[in-house]
């Protein structure tokens, strides 16, 4: 197995994240889902996740994850992730494990639904800190579009996560097309110092198509979504594929 230093070295060369906006080796994170409000009390959801970085003269780095969330009722949803890192020149290895927390906050009284997220993410060597990502967000719907919007602030704590507050956002579109086939976009970034936003040059901003859709196993169900993220990652050319599949049960 690769020494970690060299396993740290390989994820900074793929995510091209200079120094100053790092402030120290980068760590693999849950991956680039957009969130959403949940309102399903008592619905568990075993969750697969995958996601990838192509960058420019680098080999593709892949983060495989899973995780096991409780909908504990109509407006507190939990999730426990696991995520990899693997990569054609590096063997897969446990990378973090993670904690979501989802808080709804209205339900129907205004124009828009807002939830609080927050998310601990612990690396698998625990001198390495953690990071905490928290902040709102936002969705309502327009006939049969739903249109989701949220803004999040990241902190890293000790060892290499340790940087000054970063911001980043998440965006979605889905258009209800059929029950079983929806479609629409996503784009997520960073812009890095959430007082000190980055020059444009060294930001964060990818966007690409979305495909959902849902099938029916019994009396459950399972959905998956996939998006192709075309844009940069912090200045440099970075495409992202993410994909997921869920079963409620």
């Amino acid at each position: 197995m690769p020494e970690r230093p060299r396993l740290l070295r390989s994820i900074l060369r793929v995510l091209c994240i200079p120094a100053t906006l790092a402030g120290g080796a980068a760590l693999a994170e849950p991956g680039y889902y957009v969130v959403t409000a949940y309102s399903d009390p008592g619905e568990m959801t075993i969750d697969f996740r995958y996601w990838t970085v192509a960058s420019r003269g680098s080999a593709l780095t892949k983060w495989p994850e899973v995780g096991l969330g409780w909908n504990v009722n109509a407006r507190w949803y939990t999730e426990v992730i696991a995520s990899w890192i693997t990569a054609s020149d590096t063997p897969t290895t446990l990378s973090s494990w993670n904690w979501q927390n989802d808080v709804l906050l209205t339900q129907g009284e205004c124009p828009f639904d807002l939830a609080i997220h927050a998310l601990v993410s612990a690396p698998k060597h625990l001198g390495d800190g953690h990071t905490l990502e928290f902040g709102p967000a936002f969705q309502t719907d327009i006939g049969r579009t739903q249109l989701n919007f949220n803004v999040f602030f990241e902190k890293g704590y000790g060892g290499f996560s340790r940087r000054p507050t970063q911001l980043k956002y998440q965006w979605q579109v889905r258009h209800r097309w059929r029950p079983d086939l929806h479609f629409g976009a996503q784009g997520f970034g960073e812009v890095g110092r959430w007082d000190d936003w980055a020059p444009r040059r060294e930001q964060s901003h990818r966007a690409g198509p979305a495909l959902f859709g849902s099938f029916k196993f019994g009396d459950h169900e399972f959905g998956w979504q996939a998006a192709y993220l075309y844009g940069k990652t912090y200045g440099q050319r970075g495409n992202m594929l993410t994909a997921r599949i869920k079963y409620d049960f």
